[in-house]
């Protein structure tokens, strides 16, 4: 037999094939890789679990910012309905004041108007005494004068009375 290179190859490969299964490589390969999968087979899972909370947390989200958006039209249209009142009121409350101020102006504008009516009359009777009084001093005599004097005298008395 001849012993050459091929045969100790050959040899070498056998003793390493024994030595590796005598140390149980394959196996502990296989645990290697079957630890490798369960490693990445509980990221997956651990993945799919932190989607399916995040799809939750953006369902939540969602919905809290429909009722959001839902309670500021309501805050919206509530103001709005408030602002229409207010305006109203103000327009109700303008309206009674020119109502109340032109109603003082008429009164006032009576009052003037009664006032000058007085004054007039006022004048017109002090003219017509001062006339009667004038006409009387200068066509009356001592006589008739004492007898005016006396009458007068008596209606006041009859007044105060």
């Amino acid at each position: 037999m001849h012993f050459d290179a091929t045969f100790f190859a050959f040899v070498g490969l056998i003793l390493f094939l024994a030595l590796i299964a005598y140390l149980k490589v394959p196996g502990m390969m296989a645990k290697a890789l079957d630890s490798r999968a369960a490693n990445i087979q509980a990221e997956l899972d651990e993945a799919r679990q932190l989607r399916e909370e995040a799809q939750k947390l953006l369902a939540d989200y969602q919905q809290k910012r429909k009722e959001a958006e839902e309670e500021a039209k309501a805050i919206l249209a509530a103001a709005e309905r408030e602002a229409a009142a207010l305006t109203e009121e103000a327009r109700q409350k303008t309206e009674e004041f020119v109502a109340r101020r032109n109603a003082m102006s008429e009164q006032k504008i009576q009052q003037a108007e009664a006032d000058a009516i007085k004054a007039v009359r006022a004048a017109a009777v002090d003219l017509a005494v001062a006339a009667a009084e004038k006409l009387l001093a200068q066509s009356a005599t001592g006589e008739v004068q004492a007898a005016l004097f006396q009458s007068s005298v008596g209606q006041v008395k009859a007044r105060l009375n």
